[in-house]
């Protein structure tokens, strides 16, 4: 698989997304309104070898994988996500469709749920950044409702969470 899709995450994710800036401080504007915080993401090694060769993803091609979530890059470890996605449309430039969780170990803890469909070039090493829908969320998050946008910072995604209820 290109490296590039396998990067999407940080829906990590990302990114997957995820894949974040400063610290899950969660700063609610009044408690009823939501969270604004920003986090960091990296990939966990998976399978996968780092860089891949082959032909290019086809149609219904899928792929997973997972990040931990630090406060600062390679800061305090404050979560994991796993991310799921599809190439639904192949060709160059190619549509791929992916869903995430997010999980929080406390202040604020619980899942937030994600989901984005992103055009990539697979001859492109980089995704540009990019905005995560929050469908839903746990805990904390209960009926959380909003955006993420993972932007790629090195070995790492920034995922700028923006969740209101």
């Amino acid at each position: 698989m290109f490296r590039s899709f396998r990067r999407i995450g940080a829906l990590g994710v990302s990114a997957v997304a995820a894949g974040a800036f400063c610290a899950v401080a969660a700063v609610p504007a009044s408690a009823a309104d939501g969270f604004e915080f920003t986090v960091y993401a990296k990939e966990v090694p998976g399978d996968q070898s780092g860089e891949a060769t082959g032909p290019p993803p086809e149609l219904g091609d899928s792929f997973a994988f997972a990040d931990d979530l630090f406060r600062t890059k390679g800061g305090d470890r404050i979560g994991r996500d796993g991310v799921a996605c599809t190439v639904v449309r192949a060709g160059n430039p190619s549509d791929v469709l992916c869903v995430g969780t997010f999980v929080f170990d406390g202040g604020p803890g619980g899942q937030v749920t994600g989901q984005t469909m992103l055009t990539v070039d697979p001859g492109q090493d980089e995704v540009s950044a990019f905005d995560i829908a929050v469908n839903g969320g746990t805990g904390d998050f209960k009926d959380a409702r909003g955006t993420i946008r993972s932007t790629p910072d090195g070995d790492y995604s920034r995922l700028e969470f923006h969740i209101g209820k």
